[in-house]
């Protein structure tokens, strides 16, 4: 069977269960199941080795560490979360926040401290800005798309420090070594952030629209209407008493009916006297009923004084555990290669990265306890913390289980040497790149899912670059693009539902205009793609 068109059904599966279920998991698992009994077929042979695919894949050395890397990052940021390293950030840098332009500075500059995940950027400054908003009269929409613009493009361009370094150079090496290539995956994953063409477009047209473009009607009518109704919410409180040590950004007092959840993004609110929840992130809001924006105001407002009271405003239990993370990281990689290399710079090309991350981040997370359990939080709170922030991580890892399973199913299946005899036949050399961007541009938009793209289509974009003898490096930075316009444009993306529920504002609605500025993007980024292919 091998090299046969059979081993592209786990793949022929795979997207298309995807987009239906929503969910890349449900795709991947039924493409191993299939791939797993076109390989053995009998009645036990299919599940057996199905199992055998998975564990022989997770013990892999790199592969276990990517996913102990995952699971200590999150935890780290969930400690972080609990400790006030985040809300001091925000609070640090949003003191002379004076202007609208100014606002918009402040959810750029932001990144600085929040550029580990694109949830967690979305999930630390989203709260901060929309308080602003209403100080400042400015549009959820624009302040929503300056927090995505350097949310998941950004964090896709740094190659250190990130919650998505692990998995992108995982899936780089997995595909390279199905291709019979060996090199260093890590330094691979550095040389094509140059071609991630979608992510460094849309970042410029970020600037654009964040300081230049100016506002158009439907921003301009939501300002007057947060305007009025600030004005109108202002007056109805004035003479309720005020519960004291509350604190309100507005000035406006109300009585607490919710607390913001800094592990999952989500506001939990009180039962009111009916036995309703209140919260802004309830039940009726996620099935689509939304409340009128007065009562979005009030509940947001609670909200967010729930969490300004209750948790302490320390900004180094951000600072010194990222801080000491990223220097350790740089430190240890030029420690780990300097023996193995000639020169300053080349010590870091042989170095061991994904060792060294690893370790750093152990490092950081063994003094980020120390420096907390001094500050007298509990240990049994900051472990159970932990491992709350960890497990917000177990379906990726789920996923990248399932990736490498299918990856090496469809090997065994002959996939590599069909794509040798037949696709790069047809599909001439210098529109593998655009074409890889173009399909992944879709499918990540159907299932919102930039790691899932990477996942599904980065074995096929190496072994149709190395097959085609073209630019492997631009192959890979066009797999990447593809995924960041998903990430970025879908209303299936969890940056967008987790953005416009901290915001308030429609799902639906929102992805739509975002599909302006994305195909733009999307569009200058094909043509660099064809050009690039052309006479690079």
């Amino acid at each position: 069977m091998a090299g046969t068109w059979a081993c592209l059904i786990p793949f022929i599966l795979v997207i298309p269960i995807s987009i239906l279920t929503k969910q890349v998991q449900s795709g991947l698992f039924v493409g191993l199941l299939v791939g797993s009994y076109l390989l053995y077929p009998n009645i036990l042979g299919g599940a057996e080795h199905m199992i055998k695919y998975l564990i022989s894949n997770i013990v892999v050395k790199n592969n276990i560490r990517i996913i102990v890397f995952l699971y200590a990052f999150a935890g780290l940021v969930g400690i972080i979360k609990l400790t006030g390293g985040i809300k001091g950030f925000v609070h640090l840098i949003s003191k002379k926040v004076k202007t609208k332009k100014s606002a918009m500075a402040l959810a750029w500059v932001s990144t600085l401290g929040t550029f580990s995940e694109p949830d967690f950027r979305i999930v630390t400054i989203a709260p901060i800005m929309k308080a602003l908003s209403k100080r400042l009269g400015m549009s959820k929409k624009r302040i929503a798309y300056a927090i995505e613009f350097t949310a998941n493009p950004v964090i896709a361009l740094i190659p250190i420090a990130t919650a998505f370094v692990g998995y992108m150079v995982s899936i780089i090496g997995q595909s390279l070594k199905t291709s019979g290539i060996h090199q260093s995956a890590y330094m691979v994953y550095v040389k094509s952030i140059p071609f991630n063409f979608f992510s460094i477009v849309i970042i410029l047209v970020g600037i654009y629209y964040s300081f230049f473009k100016k506002e158009n009607e439907s921003e301009h009518l939501e300002n007057v209407h947060t305007d009025h109704q600030m004005k109108s919410f202002n007056q109805n409180k004035k003479g309720e008493h005020i519960p004291p040590h509350t604190t309100d950004l507005d000035g406006a007092g109300t009585n607490l009916k919710g607390s913001f959840n800094m592990e999952t993004g989500t506001i939990i609110s009180e039962p009111d006297i009916h036995g309703e929840r209140t919260g802004m992130f309830d039940r009726n809001r996620l099935n689509g009923n939304t409340p009128n924006h007065a009562d979005q105001q009030e509940d947001l407002d609670a909200a967010h004084r729930a969490y300004i009271k209750e948790t302490p405003i320390r900004p180094w239990n951000l600072i010194v555990p990222i801080s000491l993370f990223l220097l350790l990281t740089l430190f240890l990689s030029w420690w780990d290669g300097h023996s193995k290399a000639n020169s300053f710079f080349n010590a870091f090309i042989k170095s061991d990265m994904l060792g060294v991350m690893l370790t750093s981040l152990l490092i950081a997370v063994i003094i980020a306890f120390a420096i907390f359990i001094f500050q007298r939080f509990p240990v049994s709170t900051l472990v159970t913390h932990f491992v709350k922030g960890g497990n917000e991580l177990v379906n990726v890892i789920i996923m990248l289980a399932l990736i490498w399973a299918v990856t090496a199913v469809s090997e065994d299946l002959g996939f590599s040497k069909y794509i040798t005899s037949h696709l790069t036949s047809w599909i001439p050399h210098m529109f593998i790149a655009p074409s890889l961007f173009i399909l992944g541009a879709v499918i990540s938009y159907f299932i919102g899912s930039s790691w899932g793209t990477w996942g599904l289509l980065m074995p096929l974009g190496v072994t149709l670059a190395t097959q085609s003898h073209t630019s492997i490096l631009m192959a890979i930075g066009a797999v990447f693009a593809s995924g960041t316009f998903g990430a970025f444009a879908s209303p299936l993306s969890d940056n967008t539902v987790t953005t416009c529920t901290v915001l308030g504002i429609d799902v639906v609605k929102y992805a739509r205009s975002k599909l302006v500025p994305a195909l733009i993007a999307a569009g200058i980024s094909v043509v660099l793609y064809v050009g690039f292919s052309f006479f690079g």
